[in-house]
C-alpha cells in the first residue's frame, strides 16, 4: 500500500509540473506575457525544494513536495492567474495558514537538527517556542513584501489593507501555534498525529543530522 502512495503523489507531482509548462508554452505561443510568467515562476518554485535538497544532500518525503508542488500550484498559478484570491474569500487565509504551518515545521526540523535531538540542551517547550516564532516571522516577512509590492508597483496584494495584513498575521499566528505544539509534543512523547508522522518521515530519511535523537530512541 505504502509503495503506492509513493507512485500516486510523485504521479500527481509530474502532472502539475507538466501542466504548469504546457500552459506556459500555450500562453507565449498567443503572447499572454503576465499568464506565462505566472506559470513558469510556479514551476520554478515548485521546483526549488527537491534542487536545494538535492544541492545540501536532504531526503525529502514525497507527501512534503506534493505539499509545496501543491501549495505553489494554489497560490501562485490559481491564485494570481486565476483570480482565486478574489472568486474565493477564503482562499488567501487558508493558504497563510497552511504556509504557516509548513514553515514552523520546517523551523522545529531545523532547530531540531542544531540539537541533534538532545531535549536537555534544548527542552520541547523552547523548541516550539522558536517554531511558533519562526513562523510568525515568514508570515510577517511576506507582509512586508506585500506592502512594498503594492506601493512600488501600483499592485493589490493587500486587497483590503489593514484588515488583510492583520486577518493574515492572525491565521499565521494560529497555523504556527499548531506547528510549535505539534513539535513539542514529538520531542516529549515522540508522537504528535500525522503532522508527526512527517516529522518521522523526513528525520528518518536523513539521520544523520539528528544522531542524538536517533540514539536516544535506541535505549
Amino acid at each position: 500500500m505504502y509503495q503506492n502512495l509513493i507512485k500516486q503523489y510523485g504521479r500527481i507531482i509530474l502532472v502539475i509540473w507538466a501542466m504548469l509548462l504546457l500552459a506556459a508554452v500555450i500562453a507565449l505561443g498567443f503572447a499572454r506575457w503576465s499568464l506565462a510568467f505566472v506559470s513558469f515562476a510556479t514551476l520554478a518554485l515548485s521546483l526549488l525544494p527537491p534542487l536545494l535538497a538535492a544541492r545540501w544532500s536532504l531526503s525529502l518525503p514525497l507527501p512534503f513536495l506534493l505539499f509545496t508542488t501543491i501549495f505553489f500550484f494554489a497560490s501562485i498559478f490559481l491564485g494570481e492567474a486565476f483570480d482565486f484570491y478574489e472568486r474565493l474569500w477564503w482562499w488567501d487565509l487558508a493558504l497563510h495558514g497552511l504556509s504557516a504551518v509548513g514553515f514552523g515545521l520546517t523551523g522545529f526540523l531545523f532547530v531540531f537538527m542544531l540539537f541533534e535531538g538532545d531535549r536537555f540542551a534544548a527542552p520541547p517547550s523552547a523548541i516550539a517556542f522558536i517554531t511558533f516564532c519562526l513562523a510568525i516571522t515568514v508570515g510577517a516577512s511576506w507582509e512586508v513584501f506585500e506592502y512594498g509590492m503594492d506601493n512600488a508597483f501600483g499592485l493589490n496584494m493587500q486587497k483590503s489593507g489593514l484588515d488583510d495584513t492583520m486577518g493574515d498575521l492572525i491565521v499565521d499566528a494560529m497555523g504556527g501555534l499548531i506547528a510549535s505544539v505539534t513539535g513539542y509534543f514529538y520531542v516529549k512523547d515522540n508522537a504528535a498525529g500525522f503532522l508527526g508522522h512527517a516529522l518521522s518521515q523526513f528525520i528518518a530519511r536523513n539521520q544523520r543530522l539528528y544522531q542524538k535523537y536517533r540514539h536516544r530512541l535506541k535505549k
